[in-house]
């Protein structure tokens, strides 16, 4: 079933409850959006007059938008995934009485879902009491369980799947590396677990750690910092100072060749494909273009705020712009990175970001074109934008999801 909707890690019955009623109101005024969506999944739309549908029918259709086959399985699942979030056991254990099935299903209720069922959610959330009680019940899942327990850092509740039989695998290491968790990769390395993706690949992990979507700089550099102590020599370049979140060393090569500050960075020296990653630019995984981009685009889309800090303290130009493409492409500055941001949709603020470029005279008004294909998206599409400034870069942009609205506020114009 494809969805149009996304339904939350943790869902909220009350909003849901609300989102339903605005349905409903939405179809008894003909509103043409509404239609479309119970015409798509309300399986009995064509014996319906949407100006007299039911509330039961605007539930039916929003809980399969979301992926999920009923309403009253919807309503299970933010029951269950609230006992889990709060703790309550006796909760939980209530549930699982009454529906026993919810031992094997996604929490979500949905056919696919990272999070899992119950028993790898709870991991997820380091709910050890609720984890011991799931798998006593018979809830399956228990090696899914451990590898997201690692993958999000909760490790007394890995080490205690680990005691029940969860053991590590061949690319077990991906969760963590994908996520920057810098204690769970160590935790299993402790366990036995080899550097490698599940085909032996060494260079994946570390290829994954430098694309990926997660934005934490103090777990990048932990990260990066366990693959130079199992034998991976990273580049010494400046770039690599950058993704490291080493000062001391990006110090360093300012100090050697000062025109390391302002020197635009092909994509190739950014995502080396001799540490594989890959060709396919879109594969590394910003918001804003990253090709052709200075140190301060690179610190921008990382959300590294302090080496940002230092590199417009230590000479960098605020407004460096990015390399231009054969086809006029680029030229943006690392005020633009702020306003499409991978770091906002990892739900790290880019405020602060954007204040500390104004501060230091960030322009607001250069005007770039600029071109941009997301992956792991609904639209994977290559979009073109011509003649945008920062903020209209964030309004025109294709997928909103990207955008963050208080950026945009404060790079509005002043009020005249």
């Amino acid at each position: 079933m494809s969805t149009h909707r996304h339904l939350p890690v943790r869902p909220d019955l009350t909003q849901l409850k609300h989102q339903a009623k605005e349905l409903l109101t939405a179809l008894h005024a003909g509103v043409p959006t509404a239609i479309a969506e119970l015409r798509t999944f309300h399986p009995k739309f064509d014996q319906l007059d949407p100006s007299r549908t039911q509330l039961s029918d605007a539930q039916l259709t929003l809980a399969r938008a979301y992926g999920v086959p009923s309403w009253p399985r919807l309503v299970l699942a933010c029951e269950l995934i609230d006992a889990i979030w709060r703790g309550d056991l006796e909760a939980v254990r209530g549930l699982i009485e009454k529906h026993p099935s919810l031992l094997k299903e996604n929490a979500r209720g949905t056919a696919q879902c990272n999070w899992g069922p119950a028993l790898s959610y709870a991991a997820n959330v380091g709910q050890e009491e609720i984890v011991q009680f799931l798998h006593n019940s018979g809830a399956n899942g228990i090696q899914h369980a451990f590898e997201r327990a690692c993958l999000r850092g909760k490790l007394e509740t890995a080490r205690r799947l680990h005691s029940l039989g969860a053991r590590p695998q061949p690319g077990s290491v991906m969760g963590p590396c994908e996520t920057l968790s810098a204690p769970g990769l160590a935790l299993q390395l402790e366990l036995g677990t080899e550097l490698v993706d599940e085909h032996g690949n060494r260079l994946a992990p570390l290829a994954l750690v430098l694309e990926t979507y997660s934005r934490n700089p103090d777990g990048k550099q932990a990260v990066l910092d366990i693959f130079v102590q199992h034998g991976y020599p990273l580049p010494d370049t400046a770039v690599f100072a950058v993704h490291r979140g080493r000062i001391d060393l990006l110090a360093a090569h300012v100090q050697r060749a000062p025109s390391v500050l302002t020197r635009q960075f092909a994509h190739e020296e950014i995502y080396p494909p001799e540490l594989g990653c890959h060709t396919d630019h879109t594969f590394a995984l910003c918001g804003t273009p990253l090709a052709g981009g200075t140190l301060l685009h690179l610190a921008v889309d990382d959300d590294a705020y302090e080496v940002a800090k230092w590199l417009l303290e230590n000479g960098a130009d605020v407004n460096a712009p990015a390399a231009i493409d054969t086809d006029g492409f680029g030229g943006h500055t690392a005020l633009f990175g702020c306003v499409v941001s991978q770091a906002y949709r990892c739900s790290r603020p880019s405020e602060r970001m954007t204040q500390l470029l104004l501060d230091h005279g960030a322009n607001t008004t250069i005007r770039v074109n600029l071109r941009k294909a997301l992956r792991f998206v609904d639209d994977e599409t290559l979009h073109e934008y011509f003649d945008v400034t920062p903020r209209t870069w964030g309004e025109r942009f294709h997928d909103q999801d990207w955008v963050n609205p208080a950026v945009l506020a404060l790079l509005a114009p002043a009020s005249p």
